[in-house]
């Protein structure tokens, strides 16, 4: 069976291009959209970056059982992974990507332990994450102050991944998760 390969880390820590970067490189990877109740950004494709759904109809997908895992990360946002998701990825024969949070991630890893490999893309520092999350102009104070006490409280889930790649020079973190799916692949 595939693998389901699990990026996670705070947001802010760079996962998002780590996970585009391997894309391009490998054709054996998918990558999972995920699905969210919140607002789609201007530059955002619904069903390529998120399918984005209504809460009412996150809340019925719920009831039916449509998502391998869910999570109301803020207060009236959730995140989820459908099922028919990775059904239509593993039908295609995938290795399938996630860039996730880390208690989605978690979840995964326990709902398909023999399936997954998680990574914890972990920043340099605090102060770095910080930096990167002012550098990308899409948060106000609040939702900022939000954003590094939740990354404070995630990076305390980093022993429970099978691999940490430290995202501090862009170059090194690319080559670094290269190599772990390289490893994955010669292993396939």
């Amino acid at each position: 069976m595939s693998k389901l390969l699990l990026f996670a880390a705070p947001s802010g820590a760079g996962k998002t291009t780590i996970v585009h970067h391997l894309l391009e490189k490998y054709d054996e990877l998918a990558f999972s959209v995920s699905a969210t109740t919140r607002e789609r950004r201007p530059h955002e494709v619904d069903g390529e970056d998120y399918y984005f759904f209504s809460g009412e109809r996150f809340q019925e997908l719920i009831r039916q059982d449509g998502f391998v895992e869910w999570e109301e990360v803020y207060s009236g946002l959730f995140y989820g992974t459908l099922r028919n998701e990775l059904q239509r990825l593993w039908a295609a024969g995938k290795h399938i990507v996630f860039d996730i949070d880390v208690k989605g991630a978690l979840n995964i890893k326990k709902a398909y332990p023999n399936e997954t490999l998680a990574t914890f893309v972990k920043p340099p520092s605090l102060e770095a994450l910080s930096y990167r999350l002012r550098q990308r102009g899409t948060e106000d104070e609040a939702n900022l102050k939000k954003r590094m006490d939740r990354a404070a409280a995630e990076l305390a889930y980093e022993p429970q991944f099978d691999r940490v790649l430290i995202n501090d020079e862009l170059a090194k973190a690319l080559a670094d998760a290269e190599a772990i799916i390289e490893n994955v692949l010669q292993n396939d």
